[in-house]
């Protein structure tokens, strides 16, 4: 396993300047932010794409620095009720497709969506109930342009080299747990895979563990990012929370940099159970710690992660077995 680092926090250095500082802190590989929520501060695929030159640059400096690609990431919510708004989201997430393409990278990081509950609905709509039936009908009708958007938008993707769509099972989005994601993988085909982050599973009372194992093959990449879990307003309020998440003091969970919300067990729980499913990439670390600069947030992760991952292959040498 390798350490590596999603690119959007760094949107205060220059593209170089960033590559050689996380080299310097033995990062070793890069999820490039190229669209969607997390900006284009650094890549902007459409751009790049009308001169090749430039991603040979990019290409060329990630080979001086001995960095690798872990993935092109793009999250948005291409079927946002607004038309506007999905196209937009739309066209960053082909964008990356093609800008992956180029660099021969074969995985695109993302969120699946989620729809409004109606044709003509203004804002999406997540549905976190059974009852009343109402919500029956508005996820019937989310999950036919979910499993439309998907199978297109694949088959587009596997014709420019992707073999991977990995999407972060993230509140908010139709795709949010285990269940979910697999009911989109079986409709539109094994493309569809996790970019499996545990800070979004810990608070709905997921056991990382449990799921890592439940998706077995299907786990496509990995964020390593961690949340902190107020017990106290969780006892009073539970965990769905709208608080501002700038308001740490009324919030009943936050995100934390790694070993911040959960111990060094859990952690190493975590990637224990990844090697042993199968999955041997790379720990792409997601930072987003209020409670700390982008440079110290980070580099204690770093440190963190480098003290219990494996780095090398095994080779099935099990001599006292």
């Amino acid at each position: 396993m390798k350490i590596g680092v999603l690119t959007a926090f760094c949107h205060d250095r220059s593209f170089e300047d960033m590559i050689k500082y996380l080299n310097g802190i033995g990062v070793q590989a890069v999820e490039l932010a190229s669209g969607g929520y997390p900006g284009k501060y650094h890549i902007n695929p459409q751009e790049l794409l009308k001169t090749p030159e430039k991603i040979d640059d990019i290409r060329n400096l990630l080979d001086k620095y001995g960095m690798e690609i872990s993935a092109v990431s793009a999250h948005g919510n291409p079927v946002h009720p607004d038309k506007a708004t999905a196209e937009k989201y739309h066209d960053d997430f082909i964008n990356a497709i093609l800008f992956a393409e180029k660099l021969g990278v074969d995985t695109i990081v993302g969120f699946s969506g989620c729809p409004g509950d109606h044709e003509n609905a203004k804002y999406p709509n997540w549905v976190t109930c059974a009852w009343p039936t109402d919500y029956a009908k508005v996820l019937e009708y989310q999950w036919e342009v979910l499993v439309k958007y998907w199978k297109e938008t694949a088959e587009f993707a596997k014709a420019h080299g992707i073999k991977k769509i990995a999407f972060e099972m993230h509140p908010g989005f139709c795709v949010y747990n285990p269940a979910t994601l697999k009911r989109l993988r079986a409709q539109v085909g094994d493309i569809i895979g996790a970019n499996f982050d545990p800070s979004h599973l810990f608070w709905q009372g997921i056991d990382p563990v449990a799921a890592i194992k439940d998706l077995e093959g299907m786990i496509y990449h990995f964020h390593a990012k961690d949340t902190y879990i107020d017990k106290y307003k969780v006892a009073v309020n539970g965990v769905l929370d709208t608080t501002s998440l700038a308001d740490l003091k009324n919030r009943s969970w936050y995100f934390r940099t790694l070993g911040y919300g959960s111990d060094e067990k859990v952690w190493k729980d975590i990637i224990s159970a990844l090697r042993l499913t199968g999955f041997d990439g790379i720990l792409s670390i997601e930072h987003e710690d209020a409670m700390m600069t982008n440079e110290e947030g980070l580099e204690k992760a770093v440190k963190f992660l480098a003290s219990m991952v494996p780095t090398e292959k095994l080779n099935g040498d099990v001599f006292w077995a």
